[in-house]
């Protein structure tokens, strides 16, 4: 595979779609775990009453990113468009990589690889780039949000 970075506009994508919080505040599903700060960052060290600065936040989305970009660079074995990575790397940084009890973009629950990366790698980018928009949260609050995120990721991925 190429060994792209995120590009300007990947950068600007996530930035628009997450927003920036200088102060930690809960994940609105529990009230609480995971906190979340600056450009949707999460961990262990998310704290409440956890603030951050400006440059903190910068710093830390491009470390969240270039972990995301790995995930990316392991999981696609084809060549890609720079459109293409950063589409995919927008939608990791959002939904998640997967694990044992989360399904996510590169691993469901099962061990095996999403739809969306299983057409990706057999090249069929119709069929993939429609698989963006099967990852919403159908009747929750942020349904329109990330329908949102899902068609301007899929504008990526296609330019």
């Amino acid at each position: 595979m190429n060994d792209y970075t995120t590009s300007a506009k990947g950068i600007a994508l996530i930035k628009e779609f997450e927003g920036c919080h200088l102060k930690a505040y809960p994940d609105p599903k529990t009230g609480g775990a995971p906190w979340t700060i600056g450009w949707g960052a999460t961990g262990a060290d998310i704290v409440p009453g956890l603030v951050w600065t400006q440059e903190q936040a910068d710093a830390r989305l491009i470390e969240d990113v270039v972990l995301r970009e790995i995930m990316v660079k392991k999981a696609v074995t084809i060549e890609i468009t720079q459109g293409i990575f950063d589409a995919v790397v927008s939608i990791v940084f959002n939904v998640g990589a997967g694990s044992k009890i989360r399904d996510g973009i590169i691993r469901l629950k099962s061990g095996k690889p999403s739809t969306l990366l299983k057409k990706l790698n057999l090249g069929d980018f119709a069929g993939c780039s429609v698989e963006f928009l099967k990852w919403i949260s159908p009747g929750s609050t942020v349904t329109a949000g990330l329908l949102r995120r899902r068609k301007a990721e899929v504008v990526l991925f296609k330019a």
